[in-house]
Order: C-alpha cells, then structure tokens, then sequence
C-alpha cells in the first residue's frame, strides 16, 4: 500500500499511471491501493511507501484546495461536475413514469434495430394470425415459419396457448385478462420485431381495440395482420382440441363464438378465406403470406 499524506489529490491520465483507471479523490490522509503500477513521476512503487513528491500540507477549507495536475480534474467535487478524461460528468437524467413505474429512464444502446437487421438480412415484423378456435392458426403460423426457414430467414412463434404456459400462466379467460394476454404478448411480439426477428403471433385475440393497441406499438407497416376468415361452423366441426363441444356443454364459460363475441378485423392487411367446400393447404396460404413480405420488403435488410 502507498500512503499519500495530502488533503486533496487529482490523479489523471497526464500522470502517466499505469493504473486501471483515472483516480479522482479527497484524501485525509488515507491509503491508496496499489494494482501492480509504477508511477514515474512519483517515485511510487509497490509496497509500502510513502509519497516524497509532496510535503504534507496544513489542513485547510476543502474549497480552497485544488490540483493543477490536469486542469480541470480536481477536487472529488469537481470530479463529479466535470468531464475528467473520458469520466461523463454530474448530469440530471430525464426521468420518465410508464404506467405505474416511476423514475425510469431509456437506455440507448449504439448497436441498433437497423444494425440487427443487415446482419439477419431481413427486416424485423410481426406477423398477428387471428381468428376463430380450430380456423388454422397455429397450423399457419407453422408453415409460415418453415417456408420462411427455407428461405434463410430468422422467425419466431408466439403461440396463444404457448405463451399461457409460462408467462401468462397467471391469467384466466375473463376479458380483463384476454386484455392483459394480448398486450403482454403485442409488448414482446415488438421486442422481437425490435430485434430484426419475424415474429409471427398466433392467438384468437378477439377483440378489435386489443388488436388495434397491439398495431399501435410498431413503427407504421410492421404490423401484418393476418384474418383467417373460416365460419364458426367449419370450425366448430374440425373442433381440434374438442372445446366447442364442452362449451355446448356448458362445461366452458367464456368460450370465443359460443358466449364469447369474436369481432373480425376491419383492415387486415391479408384475409384468408376457407370454406368447406374450399380449403387450401398451409403451405399454400403460408406463401400467400411470404409473398406480401417479399413485396414489403421484409425479406431483405
């Protein structure tokens, strides 16, 4: 250890330490840890030493000592109001309150949403596939990531019943939580997106204003929504997961096309229409939907 007995010392770059980093301190007198440097100017080495480069001075108000050493970067006061080699000075940051989180602040990174997408060469979006239980969402949602795969392209699935497996798991199907559901699941389908990734959202979402929100967190043309327009009874007849059979039942309260109200986009950018007598294939309705993409634009950085 070296022992400095000064009241008030400024080590900066100009001193030429090989120290980790800049020190900037009050010292009374106090012990200064040596981390394997030599200090030519000083004549301080490792060890237990004391500083000859100085004579102790008399102690005095901490407002009348400074250091010369580097103009600027003096006392620890100073220190945190000034710039000293690099060191960001005392600054007020702009606080912001987000619903019920007070005092936060965004933090800025300098690697970027368009840097992430040339490196992925391809531009982050999402994809929302609503409709009815049992209208092929999922099965879409698969195919459209596998026809996008093929092509070299980076995507990822938010499944409705994925996603209430981990972190929606707390929510039931009351409306106030279908709400919550979709807004948790917009926020990191746009974290995704943010991310240069195709994020391809795959959920009933049956209310208009819950989707329209969801649209609204994306910079304008980064929402594709997609509207499997199949009819209640095609659906109710393929039944999948056997759920509408246990609403019928009465053993499902809240059930979408049953007692649930489903209401159809107004402006989706793709319909797809199925009907019994017509029903195309996944992969057919799958390029439909990477056609729009490549048309946009997505499909390259």
């Amino acid at each position: 250890m070296a022992s400095v007995g000064i009241r008030s010392l400024s080590l900066c770059k100009s001193l030429d330490l090989e120290y980790s980093e800049a020190l900037c301190a009050k010292l009374m007198p106090v012990k200064v840890s040596v981390l394997n440097f030599t200090c030519k100017k000083l004549g301080i080495s490792g060890g237990d030493t004391r500083s000859n480069f100085l004579e102790p001075v008399k102690a005095m108000d901490a407002s009348k000592t400074t250091s010369d050493i580097n103009g600027g970067c003096n006392a620890i006061d100073d220190f945190l109001t000034t710039d000293c080699d690099g060191f960001p000075g005392k600054s007020t940051p702009k606080m912001s309150t987000v619903g019920n989180s007070t005092n936060i602040q965004w933090h800025k990174c300098s690697v970027e949403k368009s840097d992430r997408q040339e490196l992925l060469k391809q531009k982050g979006c999402v994809i929302w596939i609503t409709g009815l239980s049992g209208s092929g969402k999922s099965t879409l949602a698969c195919a459209l990531s596998r026809g996008l795969h093929a092509r070299g392209k980076l995507t990822y699935i938010l499944d409705g019943d994925n996603v209430r497996h981990g972190l929606n798991s707390d929510l039931s199907f009351k409306a106030e939580d279908r709400a919550e559901n979709i807004r948790r699941i917009g926020e990191v389908a746009k974290l995704f997106a943010d991310a240069g990734v195709i994020c391809i959202a795959s959920l009933i979402s049956p209310y208009r204003k819950d989707r329209e929100a969801c649209r609204a967190l994306l910079p304008e043309g980064d929402f594709v929504e997609v509207f499997m327009d199949v009819p209640l009874q095609v659906c109710e007849a393929r039944d999948p997961k056997g759920l509408y059979k246990l609403a019928r039942a009465g053993k499902i309260k809240g059930f979408t096309g049953i007692d649930d109200p489903y209401e159809p986009p107004l402006n989706s950018e793709i319909v797809l229409h199925q009907r019994e007598e017509k029903c195309d294939s996944p992969t057919h309705l799958a390029e439909v939907v990477i056609s729009h993409l490549e048309k946009k634009g997505y499909l390259e950085a």
